[in-house]
């Protein structure tokens, strides 16, 4: 076999890899710690922060219904990872430091097969927060 071809092979293989699984239970525990406050225990959007914030919390469990049956990945791990960042924050989402970032980067495949790379915290948020769905 060539270089060419042992190239072409590794880069056919590296693309079929499948998205890493993120870890629901680890979301669930980092929602309960960093988004209940705001987002409300059933993550409806009605946490005991909500008086206070100059934007509402959102309902977390109506965000694929929202969306037209396809929960907007793309949307919320921008939210999440502060890449488009609340005005109720004050800052971008991730009031609390660098924790959102942390977990190394994983890959989060969406309904259509697009993929989104993030933090691991924010791979497992997601996770999570996909199982909340109303439907």
């Amino acid at each position: 076999m060539t270089r060419t071809s042992a190239a072409i092979l590794l880069g056919a293989a590296m693309m079929a890899v499948p998205a890493m699984a993120a870890d629901v239970e680890a979301g669930r525990e980092t929602y309960w710690r960093y988004c209940s406050a705001c987002h409300g225990e059933m993550a409806e959007g009605n946490g005991p922060m909500n008086p206070v914030l100059m934007i509402k919390p959102v309902d977390l469990t109506v965000l694929k219904a929202g969306n037209g049956g396809i929960f907007p990945l793309d949307r919320v791990i921008a939210r999440i990872d502060g890449r488009d960042p609340l005005v109720s924050h004050g800052s971008e989402m991730p009031v609390y430091g660098d924790f959102f970032h942390e977990g190394g980067r994983e890959t989060v495949e969406a309904e259509d097969g697009t993929r989104v790379t993030t933090s691991g915290a924010v791979a497992d948020l997601v996770a999570y927060l996909r199982t909340i769905q109303a439907h």
